[in-house]
């Protein structure tokens, strides 16, 4: 979904002396730098499938890929690595080939965007495909979220790797908003409405500014909140033959999560949880 500003009262008022902080806010950069760490994302990547497979990937495809940064990411990494993303919104693309890959310089030549329905992208099979940031649980039914799963089980190499993420916990099925500050602008997390019967899953993200300004759901999720049971279950069942998820360390000082991430068969009834989840497709 396209990002969008609203003036609030205070955003009125501040157009006397010029524009507000929010409307002169992209909610792109704003996104990759609260949400999104493709340097993480891709570490993982490449240290879990030289673990798995003792060799390097090459080819990755990044579904949901939005502006394409971990692609971008991925080729930057080495001169070996090609990329394909993959999504429906041409405009988002069309930012991320403008702000991303133009600064690639001759790595711009391994990565190609699609403007495509992940459910249907036909393309050579590569060794790693990304599922990130919760994106493939817009797909509520189970005969549909399978679906893409067989989708991204053929489109793998012999040995390829499906790597997603996934979030948990018991403040995951609240209705409630988290904001977290940042050095120019604060980023709210807003879960709407979550159904317990449907696990349908209503979320916004909006940002504020120190000046009174806001862009009120900036991107907006609507979304199944999917369980790691029926992740995993589901994954079987589409034909990969291991389903592994990997669960976040924590520091022993502090007790927050520490970015290591490591197999796990049991995890810790966290208040919230986020887990990479790798299927193997041999």
């Amino acid at each position: 979904m396209s990002p969008k500003a609203s003036a609030s009262g205070s955003d009125r008022k501040a157009k006397k002396s010029g524009p507000t902080m929010a409307e002169r806010a992209d909610p792109h950069v704003l996104y990759e730098e609260a949400v999104q760490c493709a340097e993480a994302e891709i570490d993982f990547v490449d240290e879990t499938f030289i673990e798995l497979r003792g060799r390097q990937a090459k080819w990755l495809r990044e579904d949901f890929c939005g502006t394409g940064n971990s692609a971008c990411e991925w080729v930057r990494r080495r001169r070996s690595n090609h990329a394909i993303g993959v999504d429906l919104d041409a405009e988002v693309q069309q930012w991320g080939r403008e702000h991303h890959i133009a600064g690639l310089g001759p790595a711009s030549k391994r990565i190609e965007l699609l403007k495509a329905n992940v459910l249907k992208v036909d393309c050579a099979p590569v060794d790693v495909v990304l599922a990130m940031n919760f994106s493939y649980w817009i797909f509520k039914d189970r005969k549909l979220l399978r679906r893409y799963f067989r989708t991204v089980h053929k489109g793998l190499g012999p040995d390829g790797l499906f790597m997603l993420d996934a979030y948990g916990g018991s403040d995951a099925h609240q209705e409630m908003t988290e904001k977290t500050v940042h050095d120019t602008f604060n980023y709210v997390w807003d879960q709407e409405r979550y159904d317990p019967i449907s696990g349908d899953f209503l979320c916004h993200i909006d940002f504020t500014f120190p000046d009174g300004s806001r862009i009120k759901r900036a991107f907006t999720y609507d979304w199944r909140l999917w369980s790691l049971p029926e992740i995993r279950e589901i994954l079987l069942e589409a034909g990969f033959k291991r389903v592994t998820v990997y669960w976040e360390g924590t520091e022993e000082e502090s007790g927050e999560g520490n970015g290591e991430y490591t197999p796990a068969e049991h995890g810790e009834a966290d208040t919230a949880f986020i887990v990479y989840i790798v299927a193997e497709k041999q």
